[in-house]
């Protein structure tokens, strides 16, 4: 048995346009009830939520049955939840708040067996299909999506440096943190922020690295995919019930006599 192509992966080298929804309930069934809408890739978010690994699991076998990619955004950038989160098959990981090149090489390396890495080895795990696929070792690495996410004007400022460690996939902008860092908390569409991130953005888009973020806007996730970025989040789980069930609410109420 050989190991399947991660399309996401494959679709970030070529360049090709991205479309995400993160995913943030921590439940099976509602991942499921996603998973077939026809995003390109959604983040199930582990930093943000009660997650745990086996909510985790439960959430990548559902994306596992459709066409949509599940990258897991781990706790923090911690080698012993990386290698758990691959062994359960997560097709790629997202680390929040990379500060420096050395944070952005650990990571990498949090992904890699060694002499590559630190990556830990166990057979017979759900990512080897149970020791079942043959070339799992020789190709995980050319198939596993390493995402690293900037959240401080610090970070930002090192952009290009970070970009150019070897065996990163993308380059993920956080626009809310990097509000609150430039004390602009709880406005992640402030001009200030995106006067930040755009220019960063752009100058890894012209050198060829794909730059993604997450934004709740529809019209400006547009805006950014046609100036260049290459994945973009348009929505959460949880905030979509939300704005429906308030919506919903708010409609019939208003009807009434």
């Amino acid at each position: 048995m050989k190991l399947a192509t991660n399309p996401f992966t494959q679709a970030l080298i070529a360049g090709e346009k991205q479309l995400g929804l993160w995913i943030s309930l921590c439940s099976n069934f509602v991942a499921e009830v996603t998973a077939h809408a026809g995003y390109d890739w959604a983040l199930i978010d582990m930093e943000h939520s009660p997650n745990d690994y086996f909510s985790v699991l439960g959430q990548v076998q559902a994306f596992a049955a459709s066409n949509t990619t599940a990258i897991v955004r781990v706790e923090r950038n911690d080698t012993v939840a990386v290698k758990r989160l691959l062994d359960l098959g997560a097709p790629g990981i997202l680390f929040p708040m990379i500060q420096s090149v050395e944070e952005a090489e650990q990571a990498v390396a949090a992904t890699r067996y060694p002499p590559n890495g630190v990556r830990g080895v166990s057979g017979a795990t759900r990512a080897t299909k149970f020791g079942r696929i043959t070339d799992y070792v020789a190709r995980v690495e050319d198939e596993t999506t390493v995402l690293l996410q900037l959240e401080t004007s610090h970070a930002v400022e090192q952009a290009e440096a970070i970009a150019n460690v070897e065996g990163i996939h993308g380059i993920f902008f956080g626009p809310g943190d990097i509000a609150a860092d430039i004390g602009k908390v709880g406005k992640p569409m402030d001009p200030d922020v995106w006067a930040l991130i755009k220019p960063a953005a752009q100058k890894l888009i012209a050198k060829g690295v794909p730059v993604g973020t997450l934004v709740l806007d529809p019209e400006f996730a547009t805006e950014l995919l046609n100036e260049g970025f290459t994945f973009v989040a348009c929505g959460t789980d949880a905030s979509l019930l939300a704005k429906a069930s308030d919506l919903l609410l708010a409609t019939v109420q208003g009807g009434l006599l």
